[in-house]
């Protein structure tokens, strides 16, 4: 069942944050003199940004508090890059002024040059994520040690790839062992993995963390909302959602919200960790078709039309109550389809720009979530355990079958048997039911199995 939603309590200045501050300190145990530890782990767009709200809001009660992102070292910024990069400094007099006071800028200068080699964990200290270098973030501490950074840490943020969160716990765990208190973890990845024996269920990052690294449950929240990193540190407002046990996400909601950041609560975490995932799916498909209709405003709202329904019928297999997941699905889905990566990427992919074989590791992007995603929807959604009754031909199918989006993009981008291109012929074929028709399918019969969230 979808839990309640509630707003966090409210921002009064300056003395506001210390008391929320203070609150959180008080309600993980700390007495004084002894720093609350916050460590964000992967320096991705968002967990960069992430930790960087923090260190603005919060970074200054240096006896209270401390801030810190883990990210592997070793890797190079390339000369296209690091040009980039002193371009981006140069038009920023706030920046360029606080790296010649850090007596950082020379180094980027000899970069620019070809004289010398930045890399990423180095130019994160002076507040540039290399997959955001466009938006500059204040300076943050960096660790490359990953035990140094999370062996006493109340709490951690993964920000991490949900295709490297299982194997990175499972290393962290090893440095946990002797620890007497349990640390929170609040999660920001958005993808899913397909477990298919023996029975078909979705495995998210969350539950990923707390197989590999023994915490419980009820110590793990994620965080999600229809949220473009750059835009949210540039101060454009934004709202999300922190989603766990009532003791954590209340007190959460209110340390992290900020006058343009609105934080909301709600105890159905696995669902809306789902649908975080499951947007990036019809996104890729999203931004195929704007590129190989020229931005055409018809063909993407027919698509929108084909993609949203697709969804909502999904939604339906996932949980109890899919009327209450519409908003905050929809508006995670329109602002991808707009900004986000996934989008982007499919719009290369159409343009020819990139290629398949390139990965979904991209330059100056990261990960793109959704081409592993596409994989594990299909294949769970293609279970005969799983079959549903199809509207027109009176025999049982499998979901998959019923969302012919989602089939084609799985052959496009997985099995690789047809080209990008053919994204439009699922826009285009005459044997398609009216969206509305699935909607309507979807909302007269039972179809909700519990069993693919791991429910009894």
């Amino acid at each position: 069942m979808v839990g309640s939603v509630h707003v966090n309590g409210s921002v009064n200045g300056a003395n506001g944050t210390e008391e929320r501050l203070d609150e959180l300190r008080r309600l993980l145990g700390k007495s004084e003199g002894d720093l609350l530890k916050i460590v964000s782990i992967g320096a991705g767009a968002w967990g960069s940004v992430f930790a960087a709200l923090l260190q603005d809001a919060y970074g200054h009660f240096r006896e209270k508090v401390q801030i810190r992102v883990w990210r592997r070292p070793g890797r190079a910024v390339d000369r296209s890059t690091a040009e980039h990069l002193f371009d981006v400094i140069n038009s920023r007099e706030d920046v360029l002024r606080c790296l010649i006071r850090r007596c950082a800028y020379l180094k980027y200068v000899e970069a620019r040059l070809g004289d010398r080699t930045l890399y990423a964990d180095e130019i994160l200290r002076d507040g540039f994520c290399l997959n955001m270098v466009d938006t500059p973030l204040c300076p943050l501490k960096v660790v490359t040690n990953l035990q140094e950074a999370v062996w006493d840490a109340d709490i951690v943020v993964n920000g991490l790839p949900s295709t490297e969160t299982r194997e990175v716990f499972e290393e962290l765990s090893n440095y946990w062992k002797e620890r007497i208190s349990v640390p929170v973890i609040i999660s920001l990845a958005k993808g899913i993995k397909a477990s298919l024996d023996p029975i078909p269920r979705i495995i998210t990052p969350t539950q990923m963390i707390s197989s590999a690294a023994g915490v419980p449950t009820e110590n793990i929240l994620y965080l999600g909302g229809p949220n473009i990193a750059s835009e949210i540190y540039n101060k454009e407002y934004a709202n999300a959602r922190i989603c766990g046990s009532n003791k954590w996400r209340k007190p959460l909601a209110k340390f992290l919200r900020q006058p343009h950041f609105i934080v909301w609560d709600n105890s159905d975490l696995v669902t809306h960790e789902v649908m975080g995932g499951l947007k990036n799916v019809y996104a890729i498909g999203a931004g195929m078709v704007a590129a190989l209709t020229n931005e055409s405003a018809t063909s993407k709202s027919v698509y929108f039309a084909h993609c949203t329904s697709e969804m909502i019928f999904i939604t339906h297999l996932l949980t109890e109550q899919p009327e209450k997941l519409a908003g905050p699905l929809l508006a995670d889905t329109y602002v991808t389809l707009l900004k986000g990566r996934n989008a982007w990427y499919g719009q290369m992919l159409a343009k020819g720009e990139l290629r398949l074989d390139m990965g979904d590791s991209i330059k100056g992007k990261g990960m793109i979530q959704g081409i592993s995603a596409v994989g594990a929807f299909f294949e769970l959604l293609s279970q005969p355990s799983l079959s549903v009754q199809h509207p027109e031909e009176n025999k049982q199918v499998a979901p998959a079958e019923l969302c012919p989006i989602l089939k084609r993009l799985y052959k496009i981008l997985i099995k690789r048997e047809l080209p990008v291109r053919d994204i439009l012929q699922a826009l285009r074929d005459e044997t398609m039911n009216d969206p509305r028709e699935r909607i309507e399918m979807a909302q007269s019969h039972v179809f909700y199995r519990p069993s693919l969230l791991g429910k009894p």
